[in-house]
């Protein structure tokens, strides 16, 4: 008779697998400090996780990309998320041109060309196959609160009012862009897989920005939130962040979980996104 042998990564899974909910809720929270205190270490610059941050999220894309030209079809994927994506990095983009010129706008004016590329394929190449019904998350369910919010909590600095109010704009887009594509996987339940892989890229992504962020006050000693300016600007950013890679945090697991059970296809639970 075969015996299988579990390898000490598939026994620790198969651990977690069983726990309740509460008790993996626990161990994500530690797992992610783990990891935050294991990147200040061995990151030297903590810059570069903002750029590893834009970088995956291009990968991300490129994904998406493949997609569209091997399968020729969009089903499963999201043209409101992607409308969204390319507002706040237009807006982002702006806001780099006129604030600060650095290695950040390449890589958003190289992600904004992308994403208006999978734009330009949804609705006019692939249309046929767009699943409009399942897209069916009202966008001005996000548009209308990220405005507000940005006229009433944005940076204090000494730039112009209309370039604060974008930068705090593309900030707050930025952290609820996906939830369309969201939406359309809790309506199909079924994930195939490069749609899974481009949402995966984009928590990693949205965790390392998140890092980013979260490293940076550490280092500085809180001397970061100061020189974002006062009032609630400084914590709405660091929410902004925890917010939009919590929101992907629970999609994350079951990937993570398909992955190591072998599965192609995603198959989400009830009331998982």
């Amino acid at each position: 008779m075969k015996t299988t042998t579990k390898t000490p990564i598939h026994a620790v899974w198969s651990w977690v697998r069983r726990q309740p909910p509460k008790v993996k809720a626990f161990l994500a929270v530690v797992t992610g400090m783990a990891t935050l205190v294991l990147l200040r270490f061995i990151v030297v610059d903590h810059d570069n996780l903002f750029v590893a941050a834009e970088a995956v999220h291009s990968i991300g894309i490129c994904v998406l990309i493949y997609k569209l030209m091997k399968e020729k079809t969009c089903a499963g994927l999201s043209l409101k998320s992607q409308e969204l994506t390319a507002i706040f990095l237009a807006v982002r983009l702006y806001c780099s041109f006129v604030m600060e010129y650095d290695i950040h706008t390449i890589l958003d004016l190289a992600t904004l060309g992308t994403t208006l590329w999978v734009i330009f394929m949804i609705r006019f190449k692939l249309r046929a196959s767009y699943m409009e019904d399942k897209d069916n998350f009202a966008l001005y369910y996000v548009l209308v609160p990220c405005v507000v919010l940005a006229v009433l909590i944005h940076p204090s600095t000494s730039h112009n009012i209309l370039n604060r109010i974008s930068w705090a704009l593309c900030v707050y887009l930025e952290a609820v862009s996906v939830l369309p594509q969201l939406r359309v996987m809790q309506n199909t339940k079924i994930v195939e897989p490069f749609t899974a892989h481009y949402v995966f890229a984009l928590g990693v992504a949205r965790f390392l920005s998140c890092a980013h962020w979260v490293l940076q006050v550490v280092d500085t000693r809180g001397r970061l939130l100061v020189a974002l300016g006062y009032g609630l600007w400084p914590s709405m950013v660091l929410i902004s962040e925890i917010v939009q890679t919590f929101i992907l945090a629970d999609f994350c697991y079951y990937y993570v979980k398909s992955v190591f059970g072998g599965q192609l296809v995603l198959r989400l639970p009830s009331g998982v996104v």
